[in-house]
């Protein structure tokens, strides 16, 4: 079974962090349950803004969060090479 397990963070390095997941170079959540696929991003100029979003993100149910990644990739296709 494929996207079973969600990831969401915070980060002012999108790139590198998500090649440290794919690499699973950083002990923790990802490298524990293998996530290394990017599916959804958002962009914010403000870490303050970034980290409300992040905890609003976080406290979504499942199918919402499914809901939230499916107008931007319903297919859950890796975007790692779109952001590079």
């Amino acid at each position: 079974m494929h996207n079973t397990v969600f990831y969401i963070g915070f980060t002012n390095d999108l790139v590198k962090r998500t090649w440290q997941h794919k690499h699973k170079v950083v002990e923790g959540f990802t490298k524990k349950y293998n996530i290394s696929k990017l599916v959804y991003y958002e962009v914010a100029e403000d870490p303050i803004i970034a980290i409300q979003r992040e905890k609003t993100l976080k406290n979504l149910v499942r199918r919402k969060k499914i809901a939230l990644i499916e107008t931007k990739n319903p297919r859950f296709t890796d975007l790692y090479n779109e952001i590079l």
